[in-house]
């Protein structure tokens, strides 16, 4: 089990999915020829085959190597979203949080959540529970270096996304799909921005929302030349 992870890890898991243009039949089948060595690789997976949705860079790897490397390079923002009504957008901002390689993903509320949009995801994640916004912030800014909470919101006088200075360490919250965050949140968030939109709707979906801030992260401190920056 990851370190910081919910205990009651249970409950049913969306099957892998296959890469949109790949091959029918996911991951890789039993190691061919000679076994490579290293503490890193599974003898199961060696001997049976990885079927996995992983980069082919943790092909054959155990879960607890993978997870390892995966620390070594985590980025400094986190995300957090607030589980009141089991929103089904949770394992999703999960998944995108482990695809742009976030520190950590914090659940405020209810300590079980819908795991399905995780696809698995969630065994190479940090996820924390927090009982209340205000001790995620507590959380946050008891870090050795503090961690700056920003509610995401279409709220009067939110910054916009677009414009502001983002800050290296940060932790992205979003409130349930529909009501957004709560006024408890509000109240603890060190700040607030929305994100421009131009159509008739009010307001766009958490994931959608939270894939969007953390991109935006990406695009302003991580490492594309790095060759652990994945691209298909």
């Amino acid at each position: 089990m990851v370190e910081g992870r919910d205990s009651d890890a249970g409950g049913e898991r969306a099957p892998y999915d296959p890469m949109p243009h790949g091959p029918p039949e996911v991951g890789v089948g039993p190691w061919v020829g000679e076994w490579p060595t290293g503490p890193q690789y599974d003898a199961e997976l060696l001997a049976h085959g990885d079927r996995r949705n992983v980069v082919d860079r943790y092909r054959y790897w155990t879960m607890e190597a993978i997870v390892a490397d995966l620390d070594r390079r985590r980025h400094d923002f986190h995300v957090a979203i607030e589980n009141w009504q089991h929103d089904f957008n949770i394992g999703t901002i999960v998944r995108t949080a482990n695809a742009f390689l976030a520190a950590e993903v914090h659940i405020v509320g209810n300590r079980r959540w819908n795991r399905r949009g995780a696809m698995v995801t969630d065994r190479y994640q940090h996820v924390r529970h927090h009982e209340s916004a205000a001790a995620l912030a507590a959380y946050l800014h008891d870090q050795p270096e503090p961690v700056r909470l920003l509610g995401i919101d279409n709220l009067p006088g939110s910054d916009h996304l677009e414009t502001m200075a983002m800050p290296r360490r940060v932790c992205f919250l979003f409130g349930q799909e529909g009501p957004g965050l709560s006024a408890e949140a509000r109240e603890v968030c060190d700040g607030t921005f929305s994100i421009a939109q131009f159509g008739s709707t009010r307001s766009i979906n958490a994931s959608a929302a939270a894939a969007i801030a953390m991109h935006a992260w990406i695009r302003e401190y991580a490492d594309l030349g790095d060759e652990s920056a994945w691209r298909g």
